[in-house]
């Protein structure tokens, strides 16, 4: 099998530390995601039980383009990273890849927080591979607004 692509994109923010953590892993994804870029469809809607944060939680992530994928947290290091995992992949992102390794990771930064995002993306098959890095460098541009965006909601929220 090909190699899988890693990326990642990371942001400052006027966001004490300690609220970053519980404030992201916790906001609604349809709120977060809620725009298109590129190829990449926003997220409508999530099916989940309870507030997500619990390892080993599942929840059904559908997107606009009528795609939909399962993620399962695997890691709630509170207040410094947690980590998913992302299978289940239909529709149009489904012949890209077979899963994805994600993670948000906070780190103490002055009187703020620098956040990672990061996703190492393992592809579906040998020429599927092949489309991996024009899809990292969309992914990049994409984690950047939602990065940007995700600056607005946490100020929202903080007053």
């Amino acid at each position: 099998m090909a190699a899988p692509l890693f990326v990642s994109c990371s942001r400052t923010y006027p966001v004490p530390f300690e609220q970053a953590y519980p404030l992201t892993i916790t906001w609604p994804l349809e709120e977060l995601f809620h725009q298109r870029f590129g190829p990449i469809p926003p997220i409508t809607g999530t099916d989940q039980d309870g507030e997500w944060g619990t390892v080993g939680q599942v929840r059904t992530i559908h997107l606009s383009d009528g795609g939909s994928m399962q993620e399962r947290l695997v890691r709630a290091d509170d207040p410094e990273e947690f980590g998913y995992e992302i299978t289940g992949i239909t529709g149009p992102m489904a012949p890209l890849a077979e899963r994805i390794e994600g993670s948000w990771a906070f780190e103490p930064v002055g009187s703020g927080c620098r956040i990672t995002w990061s996703w190492t993306i393992h592809p579906k098959s040998s020429a599927s591979a092949v489309a991996l890095p024009v899809f990292g460098r969309i992914w990049k541009a994409y984690a950047r607004r939602a990065l940007d965006h995700l600056e607005v909601l946490l100020l929202s929220k903080l007053g």
